[in-house]
């Protein structure tokens, strides 16, 4: 059985005699006034003439593309850093090396004839091609300091 309410509409169903079981009332919309609507519902009503988008949508691209280079700037720049600090860690654990290295202490890497040697002697003292300046850090990755006078980072990579 259900029940028509004044601006609402409940539905009750009599599951027994004691029991009523009611869902919940919900509202009818009244249809608005013609006036309010944002569209035009007559032949009489002012037309709608769309905006020209066309120098927001080309502001909105310029600052869409320049933002965009500058990221891609920043993520190149990024990704070339990653990979020289990557190749200089190889060269430096794939190098001679006699003794135990200290977190936090400098060394050399030099180039020999019988390769690169990683070393405590500075390069004022040792009249070997110098390689670079680094240090070792606590996650045991190499930071360099300074790159060796005359050292061409690209040809040094390749080899």
């Amino acid at each position: 059985m259900s029940l028509l309410l004044r601006n609402s509409i409940a539905i009750c169903i009599f599951t027994n005699a004691q029991h009523i079981l009611c869902m919940e009332p919900f509202a009818i919309e009244k249809p608005k006034s013609a006036a309010f609507l944002p569209y035009p519902v007559s032949s009489l009503s002012p037309p709608i003439v769309p905006q020209d988008l066309s120098s927001f949508k080309s502001r909105g691209i310029s600052e869409v593309e320049r933002d965009l280079q500058e990221k891609l700037r920043e993520i190149r720049e990024q990704y070339i850093a990653t990979i020289d600090h990557y190749n200089w860690n190889k060269l430096v654990y794939e190098s001679a090396i006699q003794f135990e290295p200290v977190v936090g202490q400098c060394y050399h890497l030099y180039r020999t004839r019988r390769g690169n040697q990683l070393s405590m002697i500075s390069p004022d003292q040792w009249p070997q091609r110098h390689l670079a300046t680094l240090r070792l850090q606590v996650d045991r990755q190499w930071h360099v300091e300074r790159v060796g006078d005359g050292v061409d980072i690209s040809e040094l990579f390749q080899s």
